[in-house]
């Protein structure tokens, strides 16, 4: 009689999701979700116009409040997006909708770009090249006001030094233009740092290719599967940007001028050669994993190749060592007075015969 078993398979240790945190709440509740440690909120805002610029630093609220708004740009750069009142309040001052808070705060959020009525919303990743050589991504909101552009950023390393050095050195256009251009600004340092971040996958695949053909060890295709993983996650953040900049080009909102966009088509440009680019990384990611398996084998069937060879040539030794090895007492050449010697003769002779067969056939 048959019998149903139940089958123990062994238990894996659940990853705890940040997602978990948002279960049960209502859509728009402030709630961070992120990996860095909980800290205060810090306001960096830059000003300017043509004639000059003004950079101060608030990490109270209401002093930032105090300051009056003229029609200067604004730069207003928050770092830190763990204080949920701190973010809520300053968001409720810019009139800024609960759900643009929500995805704000969530750094899990794939990029995406929402319009309202007075502002233009966007979320990206931000990529740069850490000190041990490493791809570091950080979730970033843009937020593009009349006179302002509001960025939110969890921590202080970001990509936008060369812009700040444009505003303070009053070198280019930027401190001529208005909002829409420093929307503009922000989004190209985010996306040209992703060629830096491109090249130093391309530099690794390069690298493994090379430990791939010349010492395939084990460890070789753990770095490949790492590296497969860092692809794909990179071509998450990155992809969907050319399409959100293909919506602001197309977007009809009067927040973006018909000259910004001529500067956005050119960022869109860069888009699709580093989608098109990193499409091709990912293929040879993929492909590398191929070569190791290939290579193993071919390593294997070297070893195998050898001792076969080896195996072919003491058969036939074996062979006739096995014969006269025979326990008979009627063998005439066991009592041959020259016969260990022939038999040493003969097995030598049988030895260089097979290796000359064999390098003739190439096999050695």
């Amino acid at each position: 009689m048959a019998t149903n078993k139940k089958l123990n398979f062994p238990k894996r240790k659940k990853k705890k999701s940040r997602q978990q945190n948002k279960l049960g709440k209502a859509p728009g509740t402030i709630s961070y979700m992120g990996d860095k440690e909980r800290g205060d909120s810090v306001i960096y805002s830059t000003t300017y116009n043509a004639d000059g610029y003004e950079t101060k630093e608030f990490t109270d609220l209401e002093a930032f409040f105090a300051e009056k708004r003229t029609d200067q740009t604004s730069w207003i750069n928050v770092v830190g997006i763990s204080d949920e009142p701190f973010i809520e309040k300053l968001g409720k001052h810019f009139n800024l909708n609960p759900l643009v808070l929500e995805d704000i705060v969530n750094t899990e959020q794939r990029p995406k770009v929402d319009e309202y009525d007075d502002y233009i919303f966007g979320i990206f990743r931000m990529l740069y090249i850490s000190e041990e050589e490493e791809i570091v991504g950080e979730h970033i909101a843009l937020v593009l006001l009349e006179n302002t552009v509001l960025v939110f950023q969890e921590v202080k390393a970001d990509v936008f030094n060369g812009l700040r050095d444009r505003i303070t050195g009053k070198l280019g256009r930027i401190r001529t233009r208005g909002a829409d251009y420093l929307f503009f600004a922000l989004l190209d340092a985010i996306v040209d740092n992703y060629f830096l971040a491109i090249e130093n996958l391309n530099n690794r695949i390069e690298i493994l290719e090379e430990e791939v053909y010349s010492n395939p060890e084990p460890v070789v295709a753990k770095n490949i599967q790492l590296l497969k993983k860092e692809v794909l996650k990179i071509r998450r953040w990155i992809f969907p940007v050319k399409e959100l900049i293909s919506r602001l080009i197309d977007s009809e909102n009067p927040l973006i001028t018909k000259d910004t966009k001529l500067f956005l088509r050119d960022v869109l440009d860069h888009a699709i050669e580093i989608n098109e680019s990193l499409q091709i990384y990912r293929e040879m990611s993929m492909s590398l994993m191929e070569m190791y398996m290939s290579n193993m084998s071919n390593k294997m069937n070297e070893v195998m190749k050898v001792l076969t060879i080896m195996a072919s040539i003491f058969i036939p030794l074996t062979f006739i060592a096995g014969i006269y090895g025979m326990n008979f007492d009627h063998m005439p050449e066991l009592h041959y007075r020259y016969g260990y010697y022939v038999v040493w003769i003969v097995m030598i002779l049988l030895f260089i015969g097979m290796m000359f067969y064999f390098k003739k056939k190439k096999w050695l």
